[in-house]
């Protein structure tokens, strides 16, 4: 893998990363239970820290990191508000399951070994995240039935 090849994968995380960010902290806006606000905006700043070290990592490959979102996640966090706006409860599973498969793809690309260990420990913390949000969902749907 070139390195345009390794700077355009660590933006596509980057984007990813920042997707996360504003996921978490757009739903963290609309909950009411402290508790839940706490965890949505840990999870926000895991995924900040994430797209810092990978734009760092841009950086010293000599690339322009990039700065915002995917348009699909902007849509996605527009959907949210919808949702919430309607009463209707917000789930992030779908935007874990992505930033999951993101890191999955890129695991396998050939990337240089600190980049690799890098993304390697990332992936890690996306897959923490989407386990915490989906053994909350999966207590909220008990809690409810």
């Amino acid at each position: 893998m070139d390195n345009d090849d390794v700077i355009e994968e660590l933006n596509d995380l980057i984007e990813t990363s920042k997707d996360g960010e504003y996921g978490f902290r757009t739903c963290a806006e609309r909950v009411q239970s402290a508790e839940l606000r706490s965890m949505l905006n840990d999870c926000a700043q895991s995924c900040r820290q994430a797209a810092s070290e990978l734009q760092t990592a841009v950086v010293r490959l000599g690339g322009k990191p990039e700065e915002d979102s995917t348009v699909s996640g902007t849509m996605h966090r527009g959907w949210v508000r919808v949702k919430g706006a309607l009463g209707g409860d917000t789930d992030l599973s779908m935007l874990e399951d992505v930033a999951k498969a993101r890191y999955r793809d890129a695991l396998k690309a050939d990337l240089p070994t600190d980049i690799a260990e890098l993304v390697r420990r990332q992936a890690e913390g996306a897959t923490r995240n989407h386990d915490r949000i989906r053994a909350l969902r999966d207590q909220l749907k008990a809690t409810a039935s």
